[in-house]
Order: structure tokens, then C-alpha cells, then sequence
């Protein structure tokens, strides 16, 4: 058998319960992946560089006792946040289907998480990209003038991964904008956020309608509440 010794905090102090450390369910509510967890735990304490693994399998193959040194080990919660991104980034569709529409993401094919996965810190973050592409957003429209102008310029569906490039360049030459004065207001009207996924790979998946719904900034009204 193997002795190992325990860990502690980022601190250098005991894990413990009552100082309020992180026990697994808390993990596995903040959406901590569960390979997350065992490429850190199977690393830390070694000269072994942590690295997030897609399969179970290649970590075993790699995993020995003896690389394990006496020094007791620091948990650094942000260290695991961080390998929980990385590994996300690297999963294929067929790894996380099934839970995507667990979580309500109904229809997300491989094209969808491809272009996302790389923003997620957590699975949950891919339902707020599913409502960029397939739902209801408030857009931020920051220059009327300059959002109708690029409504205009919108071409006509089928859209590509070329689209977003041809439109963009489109619109540059009839507003003489570039660089961030031409992509970030193109930006905050289809998703309403300063950063995200690329929208070359995004916008054929928002597709042509919401997209000027977005730029003409036609949000739907909530039904009004009915108070008896």
C-alpha cells in the first residue's frame, strides 16, 4: 500500500470542514467535472505537470505511487477552476450530449459546442450561449444609425463561416469604422456581451431574422402579470 500525505489549503493550512473546504457534492454543485477533480488529485504531489485527461483510461496508464513525495500538497481551488475550463475546452460532443440536454439544451449538435466549449468555465455556461444562438437576449445597441446601417448590409441566408467576414466588411467600408469600432457594437447587438465565442462560427447559428430583430433592438414583451 501506499502512504500519501494530506493535503492542505492555498494557505498551508489543514483542509478542514468547519473552516469551510470544499468537499465533493460542493464540487459537483459548482459544476466541477468529475475528471476535473481525479487529473488534479492524480498529480498533485508529483514533479508531474497537471493537465486536464478526456478519458479515465490515460490516466491510469501514467499513475505511480512512487512519484508521490513525503511534502504535503497545497489545494488551490482556483488551480482546479482553471483545469476544469481546460478540460471542457477539450471535450468532444459525444462526451457531454446526453447531459446538454440534461441541462435543457435541446437540438445542440457538434457544431454548437465546437464553437462554444472554448468559453465555458463550467457546463451550465453553455445554456447562456444556446440563448445567443436560439433564444431571447436584450442587445445593446450603443449607435442606432450605425446598427440600422449594418442591418442593411445583412445578406440573405444560407450563411456560412465566410459570412460573418464578408458582412463585417460590408459594413466597414460603407461606415469607414475598423478594428473594435466596428466589431464590438456588431458584437453587443447579436449576443449582448463584450466577449464570447468567435461570431463567424456563431452568427449562421443565430441566424438572419433574430439577428435584425437584434440590431433594430425589437426585444418581445413580456406578458404582462395578471394579479387576482
Amino acid at each position: 500500500f501506499g502512504h500519501l500525505p494530506l493535503l492542505l489549503d492555498a494557505e498551508g493550512r489543514n483542509l478542514s470542514k468547519r473552516e469551510g473546504s470544499q468537499a465533493l457534492a460542493g464540487l459537483r454543485e459548482r459544476g466541477i467535472e468529475a475528471l476535473a477533480v481525479t487529473s488534479l488529485l492524480a498529480r498533485l504531489g508529483t514533479a508531474d505537470p497537471v493537465a486536464p485527461v478526456t478519458r479515465l483510461a490515460d490516466l491510469v496508464a501514467g499513475f505511480d505511487l512512487g512519484r508521490f513525495g513525503r511534502a504535503a500538497p497545497r489545494f488551490d481551488p482556483a488551480e482546479l477552476d482553471r483545469l476544469n475550463a481546460k478540460l471542457l475546452h477539450a471535450l468532444p460532443f459525444e462526451a457531454v450530449a446526453d447531459r446538454l440536454a440534461d441541462l435543457g439544451i435541446e437540438g445542440a449538435d457538434a457544431r454548437f459546442w465546437e464553437a462554444v466549449r472554448g468559453n465555458l468555465e463550467t457546463l451550465v455556461d453553455a445554456r447562456l450561449w444556446w440563448r445567443v444562438c436560439r433564444g431571447e437576449i436584450a442587445p445593446v445597441i450603443e449607435d442606432p444609425d450605425f446598427a440600422a446601417r449594418a442591418a442593411e448590409l445583412l445578406p440573405d441566408e444560407p450563411w456560412d463561416t465566410a459570412t460573418w467576414s464578408a458582412w463585417t466588411r460590408a459594413v466597414g467600408a460603407a461606415t469607414e469604422r475598423r478594428g473594435r469600432a466596428l466589431y464590438r457594437p456588431l458584437r453587443l447587438a447579436l449576443t449582448g456581451r463584450e466577449d464570447g465565442p468567435e461570431l463567424h462560427n456563431l452568427l449562421p447559428m443565430i441566424r438572419r431574422a433574430p439577428a435584425l430583430s437584434r440590431l433594430a433592438r425589437r426585444v418581445p414583451r413580456a406578458r404582462p402579470t395578471v394579479v387576482w
